[in-house]
């Protein structure tokens, strides 16, 4: 039996039971350490909480080498450890069918998400659009397409997830092309990082007031944890905002329900400036869909 075990967004104890339960039968457990990171917890952490060793899987061994997690697994019971819920990215869907191909059997236990958890903003989750990934851009690649997504919701009065780029044992192009295994530092976008590069395509694409450095954005730092935090302002401001500490998500709101701005403004330092900034961008995706 593969397990696909959803971990949740704060540390080793935000395991289910069920997913613990899971754990203490398998032969060998895996952590996927590349799509995101548990916030206080370490492999030792969760070694010692779960009572086993675990194997850190990067992005090479599950995606280049996912026969070697498989292996025994027709036999013996495997767990595969995924931050936030299994399903989140979609390299474990991949890992489901090749076991599916082998006649391995699989088993999921889920687990709470950045894709579920981002309601502590008070913005209801039917309410969303499509998610968007924004990563960093360099000085010869900046891709934009996110950009056409976020207008595609916001014509639509839906929300926007935007979720931030991670590099965890990512190579240099130098290193990539002269086959050297020499990995950078980890990096994880922040808030100001991606209002800066939001406003830039803005400035370069542009869509009238549709999409402007005044429209709303909700920072989401730390979601799920103790130091957890969540800041509303426009993303003109939010582009000098210190958010922290990783990880980090955006929001950029679609047509607010009077409830959902209600619930919005306990995040604003300035509530009446915000609810002014809302009631204008308001107007204008009603202007939008009219």
């Amino acid at each position: 039996m593969l397990y696909l075990i959803g971990l949740g967004l704060g540390s080793e104890k935000d395991i289910t039971v069920r997913g613990l339960e899971a754990i203490k039968t398998c032969a060998r457990v895996y952590l996927e350490a590349y799509t995101s990171i548990l916030m206080n917890a370490d492999k030792e952490s969760l070694e010692q909480f779960y009572g086993c060793e675990v194997t850190l899987a990067d992005r090479e061994l599950v995606e280049s080498n996912a026969d070697v997690i498989l292996e025994g697994a027709d036999t013996h019971n495997i767990a595969f450890l995924v931050v936030g819920d299994p399903y989140g990215a979609t390299t474990h869907t991949d890992l489901h069918i090749r076991a599916r191909e082998l006649n391995i059997p699989v088993q999921v236990i889920h687990n709470a998400s950045i894709m579920n958890a981002v309601g502590a903003c008070g913005l209801q989750l039917y309410n969303y659009g499509q998610t968007v990934s924004l990563v960093f851009f360099t000085d010869n690649w900046r891709p934009d397409s996110f950009y056409d997504k976020i207008i595609q919701n916001r014509k639509l009065g839906l929300h926007t997830l935007v979720l931030l780029d991670i590099k965890v044992k990512e190579q240099s192009i130098e290193n990539l092309a002269r086959g050297r295994k020499i990995y950078e530092p980890p990096r994880y976008m922040d808030i100001a990082t991606a209002a800066s590069q939001i406003l830039e395509v803005i400035e370069n694409r542009g869509q009238g007031q549709l999409l402007s450095p005044l429209t709303p954005g909700i920072a989401i730092s730390r979601l799920g944890s103790d130091s957890q935090t969540i800041y509303a302002d426009s993303l003109k401001n939010l582009s000098e905002y210190d958010s922290g500490e990783p990880l980090h998500s955006l929001v950029i709101p679609g047509r607010m329900h009077e409830l959902e701005l209600d619930f919005l403004v306990q995040f604003c330092s300035d509530k009446e400036q915000f609810k002014s900034l809302a009631s204008a961008d308001d107007s204008v995706l009603q202007q939008r869909q009219s």
